[in-house]
């Protein structure tokens, strides 16, 4: 379905507008804290992931050029995908960047039976987690995108269509 022919209702534009920015607030706030921390890195993280791809992410930590690599792209990675989600730029570029995101912190950290993890949760989970839930609200908007009416992807549409 093209964008322009949705015609979402006030009310739906503006519920998913608010959750694009609010998401977008998530990502943009997790990279900077993570930017503006000189000694940040994800090593821990990595060290610290069960599941199925938990060998994955231990190697990962245990190359210093790839953990070199891992820590700049979930710094600028979330940073970028942030900007993207709050300004309404390259909408769609900024779902499938959270996607991937959420979706290596969910492998990184699933919350299964019997896990226990060095860094304190918010709560009790099985199979569900926040960034699953994260995840379920950016595909919603990838599917019910909002740019084109409200974001900078409405001024560069404009511009292409002259």
């Amino acid at each position: 379905m093209n964008v322009n022919q949705c015609n979402y209702s006030k009310g739906q534009l503006s519920v998913l507008v608010t959750l694009r920015v609010l998401i977008g607030w998530y990502f943009l706030y997790e990279g900077l804290v993570k930017l503006l921390s000189p000694r940040w890195t994800a090593y821990g993280y990595l060290m610290d992931s069960k599941g199925v791809f938990a060998p994955l992410y231990k190697m990962i930590a245990g190359n210093p050029d790839l953990m070199a690599a891992a820590d700049f792209i979930n710094m600028w990675g979330l940073l970028l995908v942030g900007l993207f989600l709050i300004m309404g730029l390259f909408e769609k570029t900024g779902y499938i960047g959270a996607i991937l995101f959420l979706v290596l912190y969910y492998l990184s950290h699933p919350p299964l039976l019997q896990a226990t993890y060095l860094l304190p949760t918010e709560g009790s989970y099985l199979w569900v987690d926040k960034n699953l839930v994260m995840l379920g609200a950016v595909a919603v908007l990838f599917f019910f995108p909002t740019a084109k009416k409200i974001g900078m992807d409405r001024i560069i549409c404009k511009n292409k269509s002259k």
